[in-house]
């Protein structure tokens, strides 16, 4: 049980932070999580390859140094020690002095690597709990570091931020429980395209940024230029930069030692609250991580009052990623209404414009002095000159990168010949302009028959590692939740020959039972979507794709994989390959244009094409395919003849598959019930999709196999 994990302890330096271009918003938000850890963090959205993992790493090696007592495992410190400290009582310990640790929690670890595990054995046997630390305890007085936090299972991100928000870890197993302190600085990084966290984790975490690849030619120069120095001579490049480190090192630890001074008036409370209630932000943890904030930015401009500026960028940190959205709605903050919110509920007294070292600088920004890490702290007299270099000043918060639209997919297979409805209009032949979807609705949940085991989810039936207990086995590698009663019944029957004298049970490996365990799994849903002229009347079109996006907004909402076929003219287009980012599932989809004939074939049978690659991908990841037609097939030698070959094929596989028929009028063919007997799925409609439809729908998707 040794999940590898790295701290500062290594022999290759650091990139140093002050060398790190750009990257003004993370590098200030880090910074203030330096000066007060009790902000809460911080969380990281953007694009791969934008230095965040850089940036984070190398916060570590400007943290003060911290004194612990020598031999405990937890890092109590010698003034406060930990008195449920597992390792305790401590005496009168050797006092050493050690760097701030920089723990990494791999996507991969279990429940056991991050809170630690206990020895049940010896527990039943002997009655001690021999605890062996995991990374919580590591971490312990230093920084957390979790990259890609969006992939981790859910269960481990509450189990650490439960952690980050009581400063405490709780390890219990059938009765026996351990628990240690766990105050850390907890960093997440994500890429959004890969799937979003759920709104109450994101809301665990103090601040959020959002980073992005500069589109400035000279910028980008001298990030490369940079990067080649620093992999070509490590130590020299850190030590032409060890001057600033240092600089910026004694700048955070004035600013703690300021920071009990900092006094937050009553102005800028009533500011703070007045711009929660102005962005709905649920609860009342906006307002105090905004209240901390705005005191971490005043220490950090070396003042000892919060003014409205600290308030302004104290929300643009803390509350994008909690304002009140749809969950296909990308995180931020309308600028223009916080100007105003700040405006109205404005100090009329309380700070004295005179003592203002900045007047001068848009919006009190840091071109005078602000508190974004890039100005200096007030005097009286001349400007102090800036602890940082001129590279690695932190510039105003309009300068920030804003973040690319996404862009339309590419089209692929023009259409043949119009059909009826679908002239052209500005685009290829027989093509529509795209129309936009009607509003979402809450869908019937969808699921996979059988029992899976895929990654836990809310979609289908499947043996996870919590739910429900269905029974017992013999552990597989190591123990995961043991099953008590099953591991008495199986030890009892052995007591006498085992020489049993005393109180305790004789417990032998060969008896521990762990629990089976039945919960749901998240699945990859595939959606094939006819995007031709027989669907490209406005109103229809619009209908479907709000059904579409309802489906996605579920599939988001039960913590699935989604991906995105569409097919019209000649082919068919993978608009999105399978992902977690429902969000550029709805994306892809508002783009989507319609018109030309109808390749049904070229849609199953690109269909089978990806299921196939994403079952070696992930074999434990069961699929669910929802086609949304009306059921024609056009184009091409004996489209029917095909469609039905290709239906057959994902069939004979297993894939368990709903068929949603969008056929409209009153005079109806059943194509699309046709299409279902051949997949061996359902067949439903757009209005028997609605959970709150009177129409009965069974829930789960039930092969019609008997009936074909």
């Amino acid at each position: 049980m040794t999940t590898a994990h790295t701290t500062t302890h290594n022999t290759t330096p650091q990139y140093p932070f002050t060398a790190v271009v750009g990257m003004d918003d993370l590098r200030l938000a880090l910074l203030l999580n330096a000066v007060s850890p009790a902000v809460g963090g911080v969380l990281v959205r953007g694009e791969k390859g934008t230095a965040k993992s850089t940036a984070v790493r190398a916060l570590s090696a400007l943290m003060p140094a911290v004194d612990v007592i020598g031999g405990c495992r937890f890092a109590c410190a010698p003034a406060a020690p930990d008195p449920g400290c597992p390792d305790g009582p401590h005496g009168t310990g050797a006092v050493e002095e050690r760097p701030t640790r920089m723990v990494e929690l791999p996507v991969g670890a279990s429940e056991d690597r991050l809170v630690g595990a206990l020895d049940i054995e010896r527990a039943l046997s002997e009655g001690v709990k021999a605890f062996e630390p995991g990374l919580l305890a590591d971490a312990h007085r230093g920084i957390l570091y979790v990259d890609e936090v969006n992939l981790l299972h859910d269960h481990l991100v509450d189990l650490l931020l439960d952690a980050a928000a009581m400063g405490a870890s709780y390890v219990e197993r059938e009765g026996v429980s351990v628990r240690h302190a766990a105050r850390f600085l907890l960093v997440g990084t994500m890429n959004p395209e890969e799937g979003e966290l759920r709104p109450q984790l994101l809301d665990r975490f103090g601040l959020t940024v959002e980073v992005a690849a500069s589109r400035e030619p000279d910028q980008r120069v001298e990030v490369v230029r940079r990067r080649l120095a620093y992999d070509a001579d490590p130590a020299g490049f850190a030590a032409r930069w060890a001057a600033e480190e240092d600089a910026l090192r004694g700048r955070i630890t004035a600013a703690r030692e300021l920071l009990p001074a900092v006094t937050l008036g009553d102005a800028a409370l009533r500011q703070i609250a007045a711009t929660c209630a102005a962005f709905e932000v649920d609860g009342m943890r906006a307002d105090i991580v905004m209240a901390r904030t705005a005191t971490a930015l005043a220490a950090w401009a070396g003042r000892t009052d919060v003014l409205e500026e600290d308030v302004r960028q104290a929300a643009l940190l803390a509350l994008p990623h909690r304002r009140r959205r749809n969950p296909f709605d990308a995180p931020g903050l309308d600028e223009d209404k916080l100007d105003q919110t700040l405006e109205e509920f404005g100090a009329d007294e309380g700070t004295d414009g005179d003592d203002d070292p900045e007047p001068d600088g848009p919006d009190g920004g840091p071109d005078g002095g602000g508190p974004d890490g890039g100005g200096h702290p007030p005097q009286d007299g001349g400007p102090e000159e800036s602890p940082l270099p001129p590279e690695a000043e932190l510039p105003h918060q309009q300068d920030r990168e804003a973040p690319q639209p996404p862009q339309a997919p590419e089209k692929t297979g023009q259409a043949e010949q119009p059909e009826p409805g679908s002239a052209p209009q500005g685009g290829a032949a027989g093509e529509k302009a795209a129309v936009g979807a009607t509003e979402p609705f809450k869908t019937r949940r969808l699921d996979v028959p059988g029992l899976g085991e895929g990654a836990d989810g809310r979609r289908s039936r499947a043996r996870t590692a919590h739910g429900r207990t269905t029974g017992a086995r013999r552990p597989h590698g190591a123990l995961g939740k043991l099953h008590l009663s099953a591991t008495v019944q199986a030890a009892a029957p052995h007591q006498r020959a085992r020489g049993r004298s005393g109180r305790g049970l004789v417990v032998r490996r060969d008896d521990l039972r762990e629990a089976v365990r039945e919960g749901r799994e998240g699945n990859l849903v595939l959606f094939v979507v006819d995007a031709s002229g027989s669907m490209a009347a406005r109103k229809r079109m619009s209908a479907v794709k709000g059904a579409v996006l309802s489906l996605l907004l579920d599939a988001y909402q039960r913590r699935d994989k989604i991906g995105l076929i569409t097919f019209r003219g000649t082919g068919a287009e993978l608009a999105l390959p399978p992902t977690s980012s429902v969000e550029a599932g709805a994306a892809r989809l508002e783009q989507l244009p319609t018109g030309g004939r109808t390749p049904l074939s070229e849609g199953l049978l690109r269909a089978h094409e990806v299921l196939r690659v994403e079952r070696m991908r992930d074999a434990s990841r069961r699929p669910l395919l929802v086609v949304v037609t009306d059921g024609r097939a056009t184009g091409g030698p004996e489209p029917v003849v095909r469609a039905g070959r290709a239906a057959r094929l994902l069939a004979a596989e297993g894939t368990a598959s709903v068929v949603v028929d969008c056929e409209a009028g009153p005079v109806r063919l059943g194509l699309a019930g046709e299409l279902a007997r051949e997949l061996q799925g359902t067949v439903i409609t757009l209005d028997e999709l609605r959970a709150d439809s009177v129409s009965a729908l069974v829930r789960t998707v039930q092969g019609n196999r008997k009936a074909a």
